[in-house]
């Protein structure tokens, strides 16, 4: 059974009942990366596009210093003075690290209440948690005329996940988030942060996310292996070429003559980067000549890459691409996201998705014990207000 649309109603009305007052509302979307994963860390490239499930913030000033905070998903409140926010290690860590940056660059707010809500999967890898802090961000940026904008809403966004939340995560998730646009995917450079947009042509397609349901204890410290693997290989070569300052200055050649004699396992971790970074390049190319077939083929690669030369799969993600891989209705797919769980992500015909869905799901419980989960996902615009026809604010 696919989820259907958000409904927005029941958190205004919440709003409303709590704080007595009119609030604004936003939405900043989660995201997909359709190729190009463990390239962001690395100043690599990736693809990644905002998808139509997003966190939804409804805000409104307070006459004091308070911060009121409501969500909706986990029945909790909390308040704080401005002044005094900290790391609680729960799901306001995502808010009060906002209010923490904008703190710290001197960015003077009032007290404000706010409620949150949402209809993106929490763990499934659609960069839940930097969707709050992008709506969050842009909605003080509303309700108070900061005017930031969209770059560096992203940037302190990104440093609001890393000093409050404590994950070190790549820039990809909140640009994906704030710069989403419609029909097209991003094509950014995680170096300069240069970007074209890179259109979807995606008729009779449809992009369908399975999620294992399984989060191994694996994954955060693994993705800090992995980082380390990467850093220790550019080491290497950089002590023979000074100029270089990270995967992204790595040829093929410099791995296999600096690196590889050295550590085998760390030659294979930094290859599978090179690789993916190339594949992503020529990807771009396809979308625009509308070859979603080889687009297709090249994901299946980059999920062999992921499990065996990267290994931030698992046995259940092995299995869903595994499964699909000679269906007639599925033209590719692979692992999406730091790894060890979470979602599949999948390019299907569209007049296969509900037989597909029905069949992966029963053939996944006899596997593994395990529901599936599947959401059809339509690519969506980036971080905005929504505003009702003929009201200021959606009230």
């Amino acid at each position: 059974m696919i989820p259907g649309k958000y409904d927005a109603e029941p958190l205004k009305e919440n709003f409303r009942e709590r704080f007595h007052a009119a609030p604004m509302l936003f939405r900043s979307p989660g995201r997909i990366n359709i190729i190009g994963e463990h390239t962001d860390y690395n100043e690599g490239f990736v693809l990644p596009a905002a998808i139509d499930k997003a966190a939804y913030v409804a805000i409104s000033q307070r006459n004091d210093d308070n911060i009121t905070l409501a969500s909706l998903a986990f029945n909790e409140t909390y308040t704080c003075k401005i002044a005094e926010v900290r790391p609680l290690k729960s799901w306001t860590d995502y808010v009060l690290g906002v209010v923490d940056q904008l703190s710290k660059h001197g960015i003077a707010i009032g007290g404000f209440n706010l409620a949150l809500d949402g209809d993106i999967t929490i763990g499934a890898g659609l960069s839940s948690s930097a969707a709050v802090e992008c709506s969050v961000l842009y909605a003080l940026n509303e309700l108070f005329a900061l005017g930031l904008s969209k770059i560096q809403m992203v940037k302190m966004a990104q440093a609001a996940e890393h000093e409050f939340a404590g994950v070190k995560c790549g820039i990809m998730d909140q640009f994906a988030s704030v710069f989403g646009k419609a029909a097209h995917a991003i094509q950014l450079d995680c170096r300069s942060l240069e970007y074209q947009y890179v259109p979807l042509h995606m008729e009779g397609i449809k992009i369908v996310l399975f999620n294992s349901n399984v989060s191994h204890s694996l994954a955060s410290s693994e993705y800090n292996t992995r980082r380390q693997q990467c850093e220790q290989g550019v080491a290497w070569v950089k002590k023979y070429m000074p100029e270089v300052q990270s995967l992204r200055d790595v040829s093929l050649e410099m791995l296999q003559e600096h690196v590889l004699p050295k550590d085998t396992l760390i030659y294979k971790r930094c290859k599978y980067v090179l690789e993916e970074n190339l594949r992503l390049l020529t990807a771009c190319d396809d979308l625009k000549k509308g070859d979603i077939a080889a687009l297709g083929q090249k994901m299946f690669r980059t999920h062999e890459g992921l499990s065996k030369e990267y290994e931030v799969s698992c046995t259940e993600l092995d299995w869903l691409v595994q499964y699909v891989r000679n269906e007639k209705d599925v033209l590719g797919a692979r692992m999406m996201g730091g790894g060890f769980g979470g979602c599949s992500i999948n390019l299907v015909k569209e007049n296969g998705v509900d037989a597909l869905v029905e069949k992966v799901s029963a053939q996944y419980w006899k596997a593994t014990g395990l529901t599936l989960s599947a959401y059809a996902v339509q690519i969506a615009n980036g971080t905005e207000e929504i505003v009702q026809p003929g009201e200021k604010y959606a009230v």
